[in-house]
């Protein structure tokens, strides 16, 4: 969540900044700081009203002592007790309000971000690669899937619903390759790997940012502990460290984690229904890093250095992209996407985003640091990558690596976790 502290003194570049996302969060935060001026009134009136309740004691004491009759007194700090109880509620309210309230305020956008409304608006930083040239008239990965026998979506839907999906044969070798070669290059790069529960709690679901604000997209489970499937391996992964205290020379912390993530695609109707580019149900490489401050752009480079050198290393084309303010996520400051060049679509989709959240995650999970047993703890810094979307990672290398025939050529470096060089 943002710092009230700092969205009291500079409210007028806060508002500004934050309805650059697209949404006019003025009265929202009119609201906010509404809520805090009763808060600090309450809070104040309360304080003063204690210190006058402690005098009167006093003074009932002092009466006591010198046989006086204290009775009006007694009868005086009855009447603050129950104004003490009547104002401390008014002030857990209005705190519970507070936070309820700075929940649901997105990260603010990063100075240096593309203004613009929707990904219409994101810059392209560079492209990497050429989209290969075919002599035969290339087909979509759906296609390739049926005649290989690659994936079955009929049978998914009959044991789940639409949007789900089997891998089968080199389908699934294929994927279990690509989960395998990820891993292995990002813990060659110095990231700790993780398996992580794939269910979270509420708490979980809140720190990270996914609730209040996009509750409904998540898949509850139906148990009295209040548990979601994992919509992402950023949500276990950042919540590591919740209501926690880094020491200072362990950070920065680098970890790797592969994980199925489950999501509503709740407003996705009617996009990317055929093959498998938009699933509720899918696999996914992450990257969590907890870091200090002053070296968190630092850090944000380097993941998104071990999230490309992955397309580097399969030799697919891609581009490197700046999201603009208004397609940034709830949670971010500043995101790079990566996109893979795909024949069947001749363009660009995301396979993977990076991002750095700074302190707002932290503030949420109370995520902190300290430089000595004597220092006041700060938040540190947290960022999350995919390294990478699988799935989408599958997509481009059948439809980049078909051939003519049919088959479908192994890039050199999953040879060795596929065992063969086409299929």
């Amino acid at each position: 969540m943002l710092d009230l502290k700092m969205i009291r003194e500079s409210k007028a570049a806060v508002i500004k900044r934050l309805n650059s996302r697209g949404e006019d969060v003025t009265a929202a935060i009119e609201s906010l700081l509404a809520t805090d001026d009763t808060r600090r009134r309450v809070l104040t009136e309360l304080e003063e009203l204690k210190a006058t309740r402690n005098q009167a004691s006093k003074k009932i004491g002092d009466a006591k002592r010198h046989g006086e009759d204290v009775s009006v007194l007694l009868a005086e700090v009855e009447t603050f007790k129950s104004r003490i109880q009547e104002l401390e509620k008014q002030a857990n309210d209005a705190s519970e309000s507070l936070h309820n309230q700075l929940l649901r305020i997105p990260n603010l956008p990063h100075e240096a971000c593309p203004i613009g409304a929707d990904e219409t608006a994101n810059v392209v930083l560079r492209r990497e690669g050429y989209p290969p040239t075919f002599d035969f008239t290339p087909k979509a990965h759906w296609d390739l899937a049926a005649e290989k026998n690659l994936l079955d979506f009929e049978r998914a839907a009959k044991i789940s619903a639409s949007r789900f999906v089997v891998y089968k044969g080199d389908g699934a070798r294929l994927e279990r390759a690509l989960i395998q070669f990820m891993m292995d290059t990002h813990s060659a790069r110095g990231y700790e790997e993780l398996m992580l529960p794939y269910l979270v709690n509420a708490a979980s679901m809140t720190a990270t940012g996914q609730f209040p604000k996009f509750k409904n997209d998540a898949f509850a489970v139906n148990d009295e502990r209040g548990l979601y499937l994992n919509p992402t391996a950023e949500v276990p992964g950042i919540n590591l460290y919740r209501d926690e205290i880094i020491p200072l020379a362990d950070l920065p912390l680098k970890y790797t984690a592969f994980t199925t993530a489950f999501r509503q695609e709740a407003g996705s109707a009617g996009r990317d229904t055929r093959g498998i580019i938009r699933q509720h149900q899918f696999n996914k490489v992450e990257l969590i890093k907890f870091t200090h401050p002053d070296t968190s752009y630092q850090e944000l480079d380097e993941m998104l250095a071990s999230s490309e050198s992955i397309l580097k290393a399969l030799k697919l084309p891609y581009q490197v992209i700046e999201l603009c303010t208004g397609d940034l996520g709830f949670s971010m400051r500043k995101t790079y996407d990566i996109e893979v060049y795909l024949p069947a679509y001749e363009t660009y989709r995301e396979v993977g985003s990076i991002s750095n959240a700074e302190d707002y995650q932290a503030r949420r999970g109370n995520i902190r640091f300290k430089a000595d047993k004597q220092a006041k703890p700060e938040f540190v810094h947290t960022l999350n990558g995919s390294g990478l979307a699988v799935g989408r990672t599958w997509i481009a290398v059948v439809e980049n690596y078909q051939n003519a025939d049919g088959t479908i050529t192994v890039p050199d470096v999953l040879v060795p976790y596929m065992k063969k060089t086409e299929f």
